[in-house]
């Protein structure tokens, strides 16, 4: 064992760290999708296949062998769409770098919509996306992709619009996607007066990371959602607070990399 420690470079370590944050990335972008069911099912694939060669079951193993031949290329077709997302946040500014300014106008946008919803006793169901992928529940919806405002909000919840119906999931200051389908809890404990909009913001918080904010059209009150839990008659300024202790961190790494410079800088002129 230390003749392997004394033979590890600092470039095996590097290599390990990159490949395991690769693979850390690439859980947290399938995780709650429908892509981990397929890997399971191509595991089993894998498995019956060297039973059956073990087996000598012949024709069970060349079937298999000739579809797991092609198992790159159908995976690529697949996953089209979450590689080439994948390909684009690789070129793109790290989420954890982004400046509180961002955030702080992302969230600024959400919270004069609910306002404005509540006010005109609109109902609405806001997904904030972390990091648990949504990609299912995307799918179920109306792909919009366009950047998040409290306008655009506006319009999609009214009731005239055909998309009102439904949750809007937001992710990386953009509405991805309209009138997408949620899970309905099934907790036995959830109060009788929530609901379907309820019961569905929080279903969608035990089987995700997600933050949910809801409106309530009869009542017109604003509740937010996470964990499976659900916190109501938020009023504007306390719905702000709790999604900015939630969404913004205490401080930025690049914030945090700029006050150590300056702090290092004051102490050379001292």
């Amino acid at each position: 064992m230390l003749e392997i420690l004394h033979s590890l470079r600092w470039q095996d370590l590097a290599d390990i760290l990159i490949v395991a944050f690769i693979i850390y990335r690439v859980i947290l972008m399938i995780r709650g999708t429908r892509a981990v069911q397929m890997l399971t099912g191509i595991t089993v694939l894998i498995i019956v296949y060297f039973g059956a060669k073990e087996l000598q079951l012949m024709t069970l193993y060349w079937l298999l062998g000739t579809l797991l031949s092609s198992i790159f290329l159908i995976t690529i077709i697949v996953f089209q769409r979450d590689i080439r997302k994948a390909l684009v946040q690789v070129g793109q500014a790290s989420p954890f770098m982004k400046p509180h300014e961002d955030r702080e106008v992302e969230l600024n946008e959400i919270v004069l919509a609910t306002r404005s919803l509540a006010q005109k006793k609109i109902g609405a169901l806001i997904i904030l996306e972390r990091e648990t992928g949504l990609k299912d529940y995307l799918d179920s919806g109306q792909l919009i992709d366009a950047q998040l405002s409290c306008d655009l909000l506006l319009s999609i919840f009214h009731p005239s619009s055909p998309l009102h119906d439904g949750g809007v999931v937001v992710s990386s200051g953009r509405i991805q996607s309209a009138r997408c389908v949620l899970p309905l809890t099934k907790n036995p404990y959830i109060s009788k007066q929530l609901g379907t909009r309820h019961r569905a913001a929080i279903g969608l918080s035990e089987e995700t990371d997600a933050v949910v904010v809801v409106v309530s059209e009869e009542t017109r009150h604003i509740s937010l959602v996470q964990h499976g839990a659900i916190t109501s008659n938020l009023d504007e300024t306390s719905l702000r607070n709790r999604l900015r202790a939630i969404l913004v961190p205490k401080e930025n790494p690049a914030m945090a990399w700029k006050s150590w410079l300056a702090s290092r800088n004051n102490n050379d002129e001292d």
